[in-house]
């Protein structure tokens, strides 16, 4: 597809992310971690390997609703993934970079593609003792850093296109792992009492 380019040969770029996401996300793999360690312990490996698709269930849903949502810059466009959608937008296409409650990228074509991950409207900046200054918060900084990108893309020509979508496909295949795992072990227990 002309205008296209594969996600190998696309420069790296920054990733935005909430840090409660990665948080919660590291919170989440410790008790999965001692919960199947205890089980191991407790009842034995077949006992923890029938218990395991479970937890890994709830971990899978906290990293699709609270880590996975991200921003990703590179010098040819963004990558907004909304959960398990993603968006990719060339610099050229994008005429605005808004902060409202989260960033929002407004397309020459007049389409709004807003992000549910990275930088976030918070609280103004606190005062900096001693210094009687407002310290600037970093979702600003972040969006002054995603704008500076952009500007300079332009500037150096990229071009812009139509949006491209597409689908989280490890996610979604990691979930059906899950998924038929938890079947497996229904099976093998006799399902629900």
């Amino acid at each position: 597809m002309p205008g296209r380019e594969p996600a190998s040969s696309r420069p790296a770029g920054r990733v935005y992310r909430a840090w409660s996401g990665t948080v919660t996300l590291i919170v989440a793999g410790v008790v999965a971690i001692v919960l199947l360690g205890d089980a191991a312990l407790r009842a034995g490996w077949g006992e923890m390997l029938l218990l395991a698709p479970w937890v890994l269930l709830a971990v899978w849903v906290v990293y699709v609703v609270m880590y996975v949502s991200m921003i990703e810059t590179d010098a040819a466009g963004v990558t907004v993934q909304n959960s398990l959608r993603r968006t990719r937008v060339r610099w050229g296409a994008v005429t605005d970079v808004r902060l409202r409650y989260q960033v929002i990228f407004v397309l020459d074509s007049g389409v709004q593609v807003k992000s549910f991950g990275g930088p976030v409207a918070g609280r103004p900046g606190r005062l900096e003792v001693g210094r009687g200054e407002r310290r600037e918060p970093p979702a600003l900084r972040d969006l002054d850093d995603i704008r500076r990108q952009w500007e300079t893309s332009v500037a150096a020509g990229v071009r812009g296109g139509a949006p491209e979508r597409s689908w989280d496909v490890p996610a979604i295949a990691a979930f059906t792992v899950i998924v038929l795992w938890a079947v497996i072990a229904l099976l093998i227990t006799g399902g629900p009492a």
